[in-house]
Parts: structure tokens; sequence; C-alpha cells
């Protein structure tokens, strides 16, 4: 994966978008990377999906933040951190020795997204869910909950506002019970095929798009443009 002179440290925030499979078959991604912690963790899931899920996303934050540093997958001190509780071992990750780098992940039915910034950045990965009846007055705003009701095909504009709303929880903006108080009514819910578009929401760059090969509706948002890639695309290539 190339590091040291060959990848200057920092730069704009990285994401990138996989399946489980595909992140498990780099030569980097070796399950010995995760801690204790995390192995425990995996080991406690009963379905071998979810807990493929869990060690790709985890593996893949990691190649994205030695990506973005510069430095080899085994030289990034991972760590999670709960900001409800305060335990160490869940919730928001980050680097134990960099507080100044940024951390997101995200997984969903075999499909994993990651990224990594000196900038605030979340990202969010979503499969179409079957129905979202009872979820829409608890998370959209007014505004929001009237264009997904006039929508075509409110199911599918519905996980379009879900996906960027979980991308401003991931960067910490929001949380569960606050969602309904932020309105992206302003942002066009056309879709984006395979090419992102880029929208602005206050001081924040939001990137989603739609990956058809895969099956999955994707967001990002941070403080700064997002580089965004894919395991199709080795990370070394990102420019």
């Amino acid at each position: 994966m190339g590091h040291g002179s060959e990848a200057a440290a920092g730069g704009p925030p990285l994401a990138v978008v996989a399946a489980s499979e595909e992140v498990l078959a780099l030569s980097e991604a070796d399950e010995r990377l995760l801690d204790r912690v995390e192995r425990d963790r995996a080991a406690l899931f009963r379905r071998e999906r979810d807990r493929t899920d869990f060690v790709a996303a985890h593996l893949l934050v990691r190649l994205c933040a030695a990506r973005l540093l510069g430095i080899e997958p085994a030289e990034v001190a991972f760590g999670q951190l709960c900001p409800g509780c305060g335990q160490r071992g869940h919730g928001r990750p980050l680097l134990t020795d960099r507080p100044g780098v940024h951390l997101s992940l995200s997984h969903s039915a075999g499909m994993v997204a990651a990224a990594a910034g000196t900038v605030p950045v979340g990202v969010d990965v979503e499969r179409p869910a079957a129905t979202t009846a009872g979820v829409e007055q608890r998370v959209l705003a007014p505004a929001e909950a009237e264009l997904v009701r006039r929508h075509p095909d409110p199911a599918a504009a519905f996980l379009r506002l879900w996906v960027r709303k979980e991308a401003l929880i991931k960067i910490g903006r929001v949380d569960l019970d606050t969602l309904a108080q932020v309105d992206l009514s302003a942002l066009p819910l056309l879709p984006a095929e395979d090419e992102p578009l880029s929208h602005r929401f206050g001081d924040l760059h939001l990137l989603d798009w739609t990956d058809r090969r895969r099956g999955v509706l994707v967001a990002a948002a941070s403080t700064a443009p997002v580089r965004l890639g894919t395991a199709a695309v080795p990370l070394t290539d990102l420019g």
C-alpha cells in the first residue's frame, strides 16, 4: 500500500466504500491488526455475515488512516470512546496517539465504509430498507417529511435523507434525539448514480450517491471536500 515518502501525511479527508469481502481480500487487511477488545466483540456475533462486516469495517478504517498519514496499517493506534458512558472499547472511533485525526466507519449487510481526516469527517452506507414506517416522524423535519410524502418513491427519498443524516451523526453534529431538528429539505433528492453529488450544508461539504452495482446509498460529510475511493481503486492511487 505504499507509504512513507510516497504518501504525504494529511491532506483532504478520505472516504472508501467497499464490499466486506473486497476489504478482506486486500493483502493489508490482516485480522491480526485488530486489538483484543475488537476480536472479543467480533466473536460475539451470532451470524458470520455480521462478524465479517464488523471486522472489514475496522480493518478498512485502519487502511484509510494509514493512507492519510503515510504510515503502515500496523502503526495505526485505533481505539473507540463512547461519548455517552465515557468508556473505551466502543463508541466513536479515534486514534489514541493522534487526537487531531478524525475517523468514521459504517457497515450494512455486506458493505462497509470508512473515512479518515485531519478535519472532522463522517461516512455512512445503507442498503434500502424494506419499510420505514414509524421512523420518519422521529428523524425528519416537517419540510423533509413533506418532501418524502410527495416524492414518487417515498422510501428512496427517505433513505437518501437518512444516509445524509447518519453522516451528520458520525461527524458529531447531531444525535438520534436531535435528528428531526436538522432540516436538509433544501438539498436535492435526485439520485446521484455512481458519480457523487456535492452539496453544502452550513460549513459542511456533503457527498452522496447511489452505488447501483453494490446496491447501496452512501453519504460523507466533512468540513473539507472529501476524496472518495472504492476497493476497485487502490488507496495509493487516490489523489
